[in-house]
């Protein structure tokens, strides 16, 4: 069973209650160096989730602004959540953009061109490096060390992929 929206999504409603938009926090702050987003899938992916009994929805009244709908995980989902997280894992074939400019740049014999797709892939890793050691390392619990081990392996990658694109500029 592979990874999708879906199981994220009731991974993090399980730890608590969420809105759509406390799920936009909880994957930007936390999850987001594996797995990402938008606002828009996350309302999606809760309105079928809601439809598949997975999670259910309370409805708390704010005064002076919209109801707060916050979204528990079900007793269905909990057993879905424990199924996938039990399920073999898949390999997700990467696909990098990136990877692929720079596989083809040499038909354009362009030092410049590649010099520039080298610098903007260093300032984005270093930008998403840093916005990853940023963040409050969880601890205490084994959850909270697992957490804590994705979010070191994302600032890992990172630095790797630092590292390797300045081996890339040496070779031009």
């Amino acid at each position: 069973m592979s990874v999708s929206l879906r199981h994220c999504i009731l991974a993090l409603v399980d730890l608590r209650p969420m809105t759509g938009y406390d799920l936009k926090k909880a994957f930007d702050g936390s999850v987001a160096h594996f797995w990402s987003a938008d606002q828009a899938q996350i309302y999606r992916t809760l309105a079928r989730l809601e439809a598949d009994g997975l999670v259910e929805v309370e409805v708390i009244p704010q005064a002076g602004k919209p109801d707060r709908r916050e979204h528990r995980i079900t007793a269905e989902g909990s057993s879905e959540l424990s199924r996938w997280l039990r399920s073999p894992a898949e390999h997700e074939p990467d696909r990098e953009p990136f990877l692929a400019r720079i596989f083809f740049a040499g038909r354009e014999n362009d030092p410049a061109l590649i010099r520039a797709l080298i610098g903007e892939r260093r300032a984005e890793a270093q930008r998403r490096r840093d916005a990853l050691r940023s963040l409050p390392a969880p601890d205490g619990d084994l959850a909270a060390r697992l957490r804590t081990a994705t979010l070191r392996n994302g600032v890992l990658h990172l630095e790797a992929e630092l590292a390797w694109v300045d081996e890339l500029e040496r070779t031009l």
